[in-house]
């Protein structure tokens, strides 16, 4: 299967000094071309001796301070950056012929980030925080239901529901950000933002 990509050259003068600004640039126009869930990023951790595994999950925040999404830290992710804080995310912008991929180390948002942004979270998505342990076997979807159900009982609709101990926030320090346009020929462009002493380079890749 192949596909030829129409697109217009990505030139250096073109791009913003750092990547959190190009990246918010290219964010708004992922957004604006009505793609499914454009926060949606497949985020890469591995273990100490480098046994990978990546899942998908929903970017919520980002500024000059990084990416930051949201988990269970006890879950598979949440223990393997625990050993390893090394991180990859990759958002995969297929219908436009784009992609961003970052290289960075992560770290735990203060607990004052978590609870502003666990409330603003649906009342039924701040229960499933409570009923999920997050990357545990279960015996079964009727298990699942269970504990739901009683959290449901429990915290009703306009009640106050507690932030889980183990659950929160991860903000994402990048060091290395490639922007991928792909063009006909395979001649695609990468640019990427090496960190460099504080400051930022930016490169050109062979496709």
């Amino acid at each position: 299967m192949r596909k030829q990509y129409r697109s217009e050259i990505v030139h250096e003068a073109s791009l913003a000094e750092d990547p959190m600004r190009q990246f918010a640039v290219w964010f708004q126009q992922a957004a604006d071309s009505h793609l499914f869930e454009p926060n949606a990023m497949v985020v890469s951790t591995a273990t100490p001796d480098g046994r990978p595994s990546s899942r998908t999950v929903l970017l919520k925040q980002f500024d000059e301070r990084g990416f930051v999404f949201y988990t269970n830290y006890a879950s598979r992710k949440g223990r393997e950056l625990d050993a390893n804080p090394h991180i990859a995310l990759l958002f995969p912008w297929h219908p436009i012929a784009r992609q961003v991929i970052v290289a960075g180390t992560a770290s735990r948002t203060g607990r004052d980030e978590t609870a502003a942004y666990f409330r603003s979270r649906p009342h039924g998505s701040q229960l499933g925080a409570w009923a999920s342990d997050q990357s545990a076997v279960i015996a079964s979807r009727a298990e699942l239901d269970r504990r739901y159900a009683e959290l449901e009982e429990r915290y009703p609709e306009g009640e106050q529901v507690p932030v889980p101990p183990e659950w929160g926030g991860i903000r994402i320090v990048p060091q290395e950000v490639e922007f991928w346009q792909g063009h006909e020929n395979r001649l695609h462009d990468r640019l990427r933002y090496v960190r460099e002493g504080g400051k930022w380079r930016i490169e050109r890749l062979c496709p």
